[in-house]
């Protein structure tokens, strides 16, 4: 009997210009390979093409080897989010490969929300070293991978607003969207939310609310969020990884699904109407 010949691995070029840090990677399926995360304070046009270029050196790919490009559709930076979509899709039309844009505010809670789990973890097992005792575990008191977490995104929109959503997890799985991606005024965003955990019943409150991101500009006002008995409240300052669009965009690339190259654009939010002209008359 003929050896069944094994599907070879698809690799994906990612990037993500929404926020302060350019976030690119290349994944080989749902495995990371190489990684870059500029700072470059939103002036990434000029860093786009050579960190594209070192991470294809670096994973030995070369152009012909991708199968597909993943793009963070923002929202975030107005200007920063059209060079990794451009890029993206300039890239995919001459290289004749699929091209996926995933919400950059659900990479950013995935990753923050481990960057906090992992913070705790580190915390607690040095705690146990020096013969401390007693510190929660990240999977104990409530601030834990085992029970649902709530997980809310931060990009500072400055004058009082963030790009911002609000997800839901419980495992290694994408987090999943219980409000839309938005601008929005933190302070009004915040009490939604503080009426949201009230109004829950009490087995379907989270174990935590975990504020990640851009919280330098918000953090007085996020400490404040009013949290039922039961729900901590975790606020984690954290910069988007490349890894975190990878992981999105190679679900997505590997179930099939890709955008039109000329119809994809970034996710321009608005604010509502109501918070436009409360922000006009303030």
């Amino acid at each position: 009997m003929e050896e069944l010949q094994e599907k070879p691995r698809q690799r994906f070029l990612v990037l993500d210009t929404s926020t302060a840090v350019m976030a690119a990677a290349v994944m080989e399926e749902r495995s990371l390979l190489e990684e870059r995360n500029e700072r470059a304070e939103r002036n990434h046009s000029v860093h786009v093409v050579p960190v594209m270029e070192q991470l294809l050196a670096a994973s030995s790919t070369k152009p012909g080897q991708l199968d597909g490009i993943a793009v963070g559709i923002g929202p975030g930076s107005y200007t920063g989010i059209r060079i990794a979509v451009t890029a993206a899709k300039t890239l995919a039309w001459a290289w004749d490969i699929p091209v996926a844009g995933v919400s950059s505010l659900q990479a950013l809670a995935w990753g923050g929300w481990h960057s906090g789990l992992a913070a705790k973890a580190q915390a607690a097992a040095d705690d146990a070293a020096a013969g401390a005792g007693g510190t929660p575990s990240a999977d104990q008191g409530g601030t834990g991978a085992a029970s649902v977490h709530w997980i809310v995104p931060l990009v500072d929109a400055r004058r009082g607003q963030a790009y911002t959503a609000l997800f839901a997890s419980a495992g290694g799985d994408a987090p999943r969207r219980l409000a839309p991606d938005a601008i929005r005024q933190v302070n009004g965003w915040l009490e939604e939310l503080a009426a949201r955990l009230t109004e829950a019943a009490p087995e379907e409150r989270p174990a935590a609310v975990w504020i990640v991101g851009e919280t330098g500009q918000h953090a007085a006002a996020a400490a404040e969020l009013r949290c039922p008995a039961g729900t901590a409240l975790q606020l984690v300052p954290y910069e988007l990884e490349g890894r975190w669009i990878g992981r999105l965009g190679a679900e997505a690339l590997l179930a099939g699904q890709r955008d039109d190259v000329h119809a994809l654009v970034p996710n321009y939010t608005q604010l509502s109407e109501a918070e436009a002209n409360l922000l006009r008359k303030g």
